[in-house]
């Protein structure tokens, strides 16, 4: 059973994950012996993130580039492959969202978002999906959310291409199961974050309100997301396509439970 999930020998790229859940789902994979690529694409980031990485005794290599940019991430893919070999797992983590009313959001914001969160996963598995097809298989995960499946206040661009990952995920699978190659998603929950530090106290509204909302009874922490990625890219998973598997403690199966109980 432990070579299901041995990913020893595989090359893991993780986009996204100088910080946050990228970067602890990369942890999880090279705990699991894949050799570790990181993408960012802020410099001193980039710099703290490998420092972190190194100090749980993980050697990340780090690439700057924007997944936004085609010729930028096939001329990185392109450094990577012949440094490291052919990319066998790919995670499109990287993401933003804008918090801004629909009635108040420029054309512009929204663009960004949906090119951040939509269109930089189809220039990825594109890219890498190229190879992996070549080589005889791969597993790309796409970073959903819960708002591939319900909207909420405030974040339309941000739920518009979460909920089109959710469908490219699909697609893509429909279209490259014949190749061996897994497309699965996950959708984290509400997760205790350096950015949502602020909010995670007590008497905060919104705090209560994901305590109270989520059946578990508490925000995620970051680790909870490890076996899920690990599960999707190694050979556990591999007669899994196009599926989302939602890591929320259970919020989207109900509708909320009563205070207190």
């Amino acid at each position: 059973m432990q070579e299901l999930f041995d990913l020893t020998g595989k090359v893991a790229l993780v986009t996204g994950a100088t910080h946050g859940l990228g970067m602890a789902m990369a942890k999880s994979l090279a705990k699991s012996g894949a050799t570790l690529i990181v993408n960012g694409h802020t410099p001193s980031k980039m710099d703290a993130a490998i420092k972190e990485y190194a100090d749980e005794g993980i050697k990340a290599h780090g690439f700057l580039f924007d997944v936004t940019k085609p010729d930028e991430v096939d001329e990185k893919i392109g450094e990577i492959e012949s440094q490291f070999g052919p990319i066998n797992i790919l995670v499109n983590n990287a993401g933003m969202i804008k918090r801004i009313p629909a009635l108040e959001m420029e054309v512009d914001d929204f663009k960004q978002v949906v090119d951040v969160d939509l269109v930089s996963p189809f220039i990825l598995s594109k890219r890498v999906g190229k190879t992996m097809k070549e080589k005889g298989g791969g597993k790309i995960i796409n970073i959903c959310s819960m708002m591939s499946e319900l909207g909420r206040n405030s974040v339309s661009a941000y739920a518009a291409a979460k909920g089109g990952l959710k469908m490219l995920t699909q697609n893509l699978a429909t279209e490259w199961a014949k190749y061996n190659i897994q497309v699965n998603g996950i959708g984290p929950g509400y997760y205790a974050t350096d950015q949502t530090a602020p909010i995670r106290v007590d008497g905060h509204p919104f705090n209560e309100f994901i305590i109270n909302r989520t059946p578990a009874g508490r925000w995620g922490n970051p680790e909870d997301l490890a076996g899920t990625t690990v599960f999707l890219a190694s050979n556990a998973s591999n007669f899994i396509n196009g599926q989302v598997i939602y890591v929320d403690g259970g919020i989207l199966a109900t509708i909320g439970k009563p205070h207190g109980e």
